[in-house]
C-alpha cells in the first residue's frame, strides 16, 4: 500500500526485453535503502526489487504489465516517480494507493497558472463511474485532487513543490500516464453493483 506521495525520482539506466516482460535498472537515491524482494511504487505500478546496489535497482515487468500500464513505453533516460510502501507507524497523507493501475491516460493539455500547473488529462470511458470532482486520483503514483470533472477529461492543478519533485516536470502535451482511481470509491461503485433491489 502507498500513499502517494512521492519520496524521490529514478532515471532508467537499462531496459533489457525478456522472454516474459522485460527488465528496468533505475538509478536513485532510494537505492541504499532498499533490499531484494521490497517493493517500490515505479510510475504508480508496484513493482518488486530483483537485484539493488548502492547506486540503482533492478526490476521485472510482466507482460500483463506492460499491455496495461506505460511501463513497456520507458526508455533510458526516462524519468520515473518512486515511493516505498507505507509503515503501518506513519502518517497517511495522499490517499490509499495500490499500485494497480486502472488504465492509461493522456495528457491533453498542460498550463501555467500563476506558479502552479494546471494539466487536463484524457481518460477512459470505464473510468467514469469511479471519478468524482475533488475526488483523489493517482497520477503516475501521485496522489492528486480532481480540480474540474468532464465527460472523458479531468484537471489536476499540481503545486510547484510537486512539479520540481516528481517526473512532471518532464510531461508534455500527448503524453501517457497511468492512472489509477480511488479504490475506496470503487468499492462503494461494486457493492451499489451487488446489492439486492430489496435490501435496506
Amino acid at each position: 500500500m502507498f500513499t502517494g506521495l512521492i519520496e524521490s525520482i529514478g532515471i532508467v539506466r537499462t531496459v533489457a526485453p525478456m522472454m516474459k516482460g522485460l527488465r528496468l535498472s533505475i538509478d536513485t537515491v532510494l537505492a541504499g535503502e532498499l533490499l531484494v524482494g521490497d517493493s517500490v511504487s515505479t510510475n504508480g505500478v508496484c513493482l518488486t526489487v530483483t537485484e539493488v546496489t548502492s547506486e540503482m535497482f533492478d526490476v521485472e515487468v510482466s507482460p500483463e504489465t506492460t499491455r496495461v500500464t506505460t511501463l513497456g513505453t520507458l526508455a533510458v533516460g526516462h524519468v520515473v516517480n518512486l515511493e516505498r510502501p507505507v509503515r503501518a507507524d506513519a502518517r497517511m497523507g495522499g490517499h490509499f494507493v495500490q499500485g494497480h493501475v486502472d488504465a492509461v491516460g493522456f495528457v491533453e493539455t498542460i498550463h501555467s497558472e500563476s506558479e502552479h500547473h494546471r494539466v487536463k488529462v484524457a481518460f477512459p470511458d470505464s473510468l467514469s463511474r469511479y471519478l468524482v470532482e475533488r475526488g483523489s486520483i493517482a497520477l503516475d503514483g501521485v496522489s492528486l485532487t480532481v480540480a474540474e470533472l468532464r465527460a472523458s477529461t479531468f484537471d489536476v492543478q499540481i503545486i510547484p513543490f510537486t512539479w520540481e519533485h516528481t517526473a512532471f516536470s518532464k510531461y508534455s502535451e500527448g503524453d501517457a500516464v497511468n492512472l489509477e482511481c480511488d479504490i475506496l470509491g470503487k468499492y462503494v461503485v461494486r457493492a451499489m453493483e451487488i446489492k439486492s433491489p430489496d435490501s435496506c
